[in-house]
């Protein structure tokens, strides 16, 4: 299964210069966030497949006007495509403000999570906003990342984890990681994965 995973800038590619051809074999869009609303809205009227996703640090627009025609799987397990995808958005807290959590905030997330991750054997994609500590993360409180979506990775062993808000042109520029059984892929701009 071919996934269009975004997040973070809007691609002028595929805004301002959409090739339909380019995009036939996608079978589902994923948002890791921080993206306009009308963004994600074009994205699923020019690509008619399910479009999922999670609110980034920035998304303080979608209370009032959620991207029309996608799913936010913000602290939810959806199936999708034979797929169990979990997302948990939102950065590291760095100033008051929504879609910030600490870690402890974080951890309850996923603690909230349990009881459906036991009963669906884990997942297979987790998409969230923020980077898992030391695996693509940056120095900063802003952008650093998740100990226990590490601790995730270690009990639940997802396939993907997809994140965005480390930028790859804030001097990290490396996309994908590898951790243990699970292939971690920067959504920075967009990108095209094979599951």
């Amino acid at each position: 299964m071919k996934i269009l995973v975004v997040s973070d800038e809007e691609s002028t590619y595929i805004w301002d210069y959409f090739d339909r051809e380019r995009f036939r074999d996608v079978e589902l869009i994923i948002s890791c966030g921080d993206l306009k609303a009308e963004y994600l809205s074009y994205l699923v009227s020019m690509i008619p497949v399910p479009l999922l996703y999670v609110h980034g640090n920035h998304d303080t627009k979608y209370a009032a006007a959620p991207p029309e025609g996608c799913e936010c799987i913000e602290d939810r397990i959806v199936r999708c495509r034979g797929l169990r995808i979990m997302g948990l958005g939102g950065s590291y807290r760095y100033s008051p403000g929504t879609h910030q959590y600490s870690e402890r905030q974080m951890s309850r997330r996923i603690a909230k999570r349990k009881p459906r991750l036991w009963l669906g054997k884990g997942v297979d994609i987790l998409v969230t906003h923020a980077p898992a500590y030391k695996l693509g993360d940056g120095e900063d409180l802003c952008h650093r990342g998740f100990q226990c979506f590490v601790d995730f990775m270690d009990r639940y062993k997802p396939k993907l984890l997809l994140h965005g808000h480390q930028h790859l042109n804030y001097g990290r520029n490396q996309r994908v990681h590898h951790y243990q059984d699970t292939r971690i892929i920067n959504a920075f701009g967009y990108r095209l994965v094979e599951v």
